[in-house]
């Protein structure tokens, strides 16, 4: 690690606070940097035809169109550069260098996910933030930013070198949260205010609460330094073990929660196992606030509702439920149907190809054997040259055979995972048509309870109107409700608009369900199909790439066999 280490003066912690500031402005204002800019497809283009290579290898290598995809190292130093962009024209980059340029914000590299070393070392950053997609990285260097804490890290699962040295870190905070990086390997935080305070060894505590460590400052961490850090820190390891703990048994229980999410999502029956629809259909549900202000004749069918639609959707919830388990069952059996013909043509083709080879050992000994004889022998030469022929033609003969076999099983195989996964899809498609239909007879009986309560509610509103105008007790009638007064049809078109709006959620669900089940076979069938033609496409360039290195093979045999009787 090339990174310069601070050292300690007898400044006042002011004035190292403002050196700290202000490190990079003079280091990048005493060079002769571009125009400050953008990351952009021209910039990218120009490093990357300026990069490494020298002589005629430079020359070659910048006559080649730029392809993006092919681009694994990219390095950016010293640009001047404000903001990242462009980045995800590159999206098989595993190694970044960005350091010794004018960046404030960590941003746009979501879709660089094969990124394994990223340096941005040398900048204005001062969060450390947007990493989260980096899921293969390795590395990451932050050294001399303007960073003021430690956050955003621990979903980096895969980092083993962190490098954050010379940034503006006054607190031990967020420092914990590196325990979750178990791959984390080596820790740099020299030149940060906290590693400054005389009377915390920031050293010590990093090495107490950051077990995995083997590196702290790039000096490796004895096993005498490690106790030693235990017991200075015995109390402040406790409590983060707990709260680790504690926050370890919380993501578990989430971790359940999503996954039982999941599977409801997948049986197309969330937010069925409560009350969540029948409170769906109230919701902004102006007509029906307005038809409960009766009181309790109202509030007794707004409960005896609630139960007849909470039977309900416990129906479609357990259905849902039920079919899941025979379509999940279908699934496995479809995929490990496919898994076990695949694994057998592979077995197969590999003992024909074993067989080849042996056959290949063979008939290459006896050929080296006639190539010697040739080379050492004056006469008789066309009789060698004529049996060197014939197995010449013997072996591009078996050659082809392995070759039409292979084919033909890889054919045969791939036609037969075609019309597998048409009459997988057929199978599926019918057990879901079945459980749409059966929920769809449940989501009729749901609006039928609807229009039911809108009769009762009807009725009831009635009553209550007609009795508080016998009693003469007009002024116990809600406001909202007095234009109903001597008006059945403001009553019926109060009414109907909160049986609209029931029955319109109701069918939203039942879209919903009807529309999702189309688009969940649609999705597996489409991963299907292009996974076999992927399958299918690197089988079949397999094949032909063993009969291209066995073609060679034979015709490299002369050159070797005169070779060899040289060197003898």
């Amino acid at each position: 690690m090339d990174e310069p280490v601070n050292t300690q003066s007898g400044e006042s912690p002011a004035e190292e606070e403002e050196e700290d500031e202000e490190p990079l402005r003079c280091f990048l204002e005493e060079i002769n940097c571009p125009e400050p800019g953008i990351i952009d497809r021209q910039m990218i283009e120009t490093a990357y035809l300026e990069e490494g290579q020298k002589g005629e290898a430079r020359r070659l290598h910048q006559l080649e169109p730029v392809v993006y995809d092919r681009i694994t190292t990219m390095r950016l130093e010293f640009k001047n550069i404000l903001r990242i962009d462009h980045l995800w024209m590159m999206p098989n980059l595993t190694k970044l260098c960005l350091n010794c340029n004018k960046i404030e914000v960590i941003e746009h590299l979501e879709m660089l996910t094969a990124l394994k070393d990223l340096n941005l070392s040398f900048n204005y950053i001062t969060r450390i933030e947007n990493l989260e997609t980096l899921v293969n990285l390795e590395k990451l260097s932050l050294f001399s930013n303007r960073i003021r804490r430690i956050e955003n890290i621990h979903t980096l699962e895969n980092l083993v070198i962190l490098s954050i040295g010379n940034n503006l870190i006054d607190t031990v905070e967020g420092i914990e949260r590196l325990r979750f990086v178990s791959s984390l390997k080596v820790l740099n935080l020299e030149g940060n205010p906290i590693a400054k305070l005389p009377d915390f060894p920031l050293s010590l505590y990093v090495t107490a609460i950051l077990p995995q460590l083997r590196y702290y400052e790039y000096i490796f961490i004895k096993t005498e330094v490690k106790e030693e850090a235990k017991k200075r820190f015995y109390r402040e390891l406790r409590e983060i073990e707990d709260k680790q703990e504690r926050e370890i048994q919380g993501l578990e229980t989430k971790a359940r929660e999503m996954a039982e999410a999941d599977r409801l999502a997948s049986s197309f029956v969330e937010h069925l196992d409560g009350q969540q629809l029948y409170e769906s259909l109230w919701r902004d549900d102006e007509e029906g606030r307005i038809l409960m202000l009766v009181g309790a004749q109202a509030q007794e069918l707004y409960e005896e509702y609630s139960k007849d639609v909470y039977e309900l959707t416990q129906q479609i919830y357990r259905l849902g439920l039920e079919r899941f388990g025979e379509r999940d069952a279908e699934i496995r059996d479809f995929k490990a149907s496919l898994h076990e013909g695949q694994e057998e043509l592979q077995a197969q083709g590999q003992r024909q190809i074993e067989q080849f080879l042996q056959y290949k050992e063979r008939t290459f000994d006896e050929m080296r054997l006639k190539w010697r004889e040739l080379d050492q022998r004056d006469d008789d030469l066309e009789a060698l040259q004529s049996q060197l022929d014939t197995l010449n033609a013997h072996f591009e003969d078996a050659l082809n055979e392995l070759w039409e076999s292979l084919m033909a099983q890889e054919l045969h195989l791939h036609e037969a995972v075609e019309d597998s996964t048409l009459n997988f899809n057929r199978k599926i498609s019918e057990l879901m048509a079945s459980f749409v239909e059966q929920a769809q007879v449940i989501f009729q009986q749901l609006r039928d309870v609807c229009s039911h309560f809108a009769h009762n509610m009807t009725e009831v509103v009635t009553q209550f109107l007609s009795s508080k105008l016998s009693r003469q007790e007009q002024n116990a009638i809600p406001e909202e409700l007095r234009k109903c007064v001597d008006d059945r049809e403001a009553v019926l078109q109060l009414v109907e608009g909160m049986r609209t709006t029931h029955t319109a959620r109701v069918d939203e669900r039942e879209d919903r369900m009807a529309q999702r089940s189309r688009e969940f076979i649609d999705d597996m069938i489409f991963k299907l199909n292009n996974n076999e033609v992927d399958r299918h496409r690197a089988k079949i360039l397999e094949i032909n790439s063993f009969m291209e290195m066995m073609t060679q093979a034979l015709a490299n045999l002369p050159g070797e066999s005169h070779q060899e009787a040289s060197s003898d």
